[in-house]
């Protein structure tokens, strides 16, 4: 049985079909308006960093060195996020793109969050929230914006 407390997963209905999702994941530019500020380019193994907020309650220095870990066009996209401060934190976030209808059903996983550690359940209860209440409806935004 897997302890829940070691991830997220969440998923958001978007009216938007999947190229248009793909894009709004992968082009550094539209990324930017969602997530944070960042390097990405979509090739395996590419290491970029994002830049947020830190939040000292969690052990986030406000820094992630991340890498693309795999990927498949309109389809899948997994990262890493480690925080630079070599505090620990480390996860792993992957995006999948089911078509529905005229939309498409996205699915968040954000792994490696240690059950056993406060602070990474305190984070963890903070991220699923920034998840649903800010990430996804700021990914909306940009869709429609396009």
């Amino acid at each position: 049985m897997t302890d829940e407390r070691t991830g997220l997963h969440l998923d958001e209905f978007l009216p938007h079909p999947p190229h248009k999702v793909w894009r709004a994941l992968t082009e550094p530019e539209l990324v930017s308006r969602w997530l944070m500020t960042d390097d990405f380019r979509l090739e395996v193994g590419h290491r970029y960093t994002m830049t947020a907020q830190p939040m000292p309650s969690t052990g986030f220095s406000g820094v992630a060195t991340c890498r693309v870990l795999e990927f498949e066009p309109e389809k899948l996209l997994t990262t890493s996020w480690k925080d630079e401060a070599g505090n620990g934190i480390e996860f792993t976030v992957s995006w999948r793109l089911e078509p529905e209808g005229r939309g498409t059903r996205l699915f968040l996983d954000h792994e490696g969050f240690d059950p056993g550690d406060p602070l990474h359940q305190r984070a963890r209860s903070i991220m699923e929230g920034g998840w649903r209440a800010g990430v996804f409806p700021a990914i909306a935004a940009v869709l429609d914006g396009m």
